[in-house]
């Protein structure tokens, strides 16, 4: 953990910081990055690992068939 957050969130908040920077040429991106991290920070106060879990959920869970018609993974026949 790093700052309060796992390592790989800290590196996608610093990737979206440095887009949003480069995008806007402001040095407002930074407290977005604030807000982003904070977010991060009571998400992994009950779960330090959330981020990671959710990351390999998303990579391994598979789209059903139904998916295109209601838009999210639907086991229900």
């Amino acid at each position: 953990m790093f700052a309060g957050v796992t390592y790989s969130y800290f590196i996608i908040n610093a990737a979206v910081t440095t887009e949003v920077f480069l995008v806007t040429r402001s040095f407002l991106a930074l407290p977005v990055a604030l807000a982003i991290h904070m977010v991060g920070y009571f998400a992994c106060l009950r779960e330090p690992r959330v981020f990671d879990l959710w990351i390999t959920k998303v990579s391994r869970c598979s789209r059903t068939k139904n998916w295109k018609r209601w838009g999210c993974n639907s086991y229900a026949p």
